[in-house]
């Protein structure tokens, strides 16, 4: 069992930047072995994926936010961030982690124009 809590939402102007943390515990041997993720969901629409990183720190990001977003792990710390720059009204969104198949709460974004 793993339980999942982010970090490091809130309010921001377009263009800004945000820097989200997601914490593991639990069951924390899992976490240096597998990929994570995040994950966005705005009401209304289906949750998207955003970014991964793999256990080899190998990052896979969404075409909408490859150019401004970063995802990072560390393991010793069992967290994974994602850096998020250049923020777009757009981006707003609740935006959770994943660690296959367990979720973190989420944590809002909101990008005001």
């Amino acid at each position: 069992q793993v339980q999942l809590v982010e970090h490091g939402g809130g309010l921001v102007q377009a263009g800004g930047s945000l820097r989200l943390s997601c914490v593991a515990s639990g069951d924390v041997i899992i976490f240096s072995r597998y990929t994570l993720s995040w994950f966005r969901e705005v009401p209304g629409k289906q949750r998207e994926f955003v970014a991964g990183i793999t256990r080899a720190g190998t990052t896979t990001l969404s075409d909408s936010v490859k150019d401004r977003f970063t995802i990072s792990r560390d393991n010793a710390k069992n967290t994974v961030y994602l850096e998020m720059n250049s923020l777009k009204p757009e981006d707003s969104a609740v935006y959770y982690c994943n660690l296959y198949p367990y979720w973190g709460q989420g944590t809002p974004v909101t990008v005001s124009s």
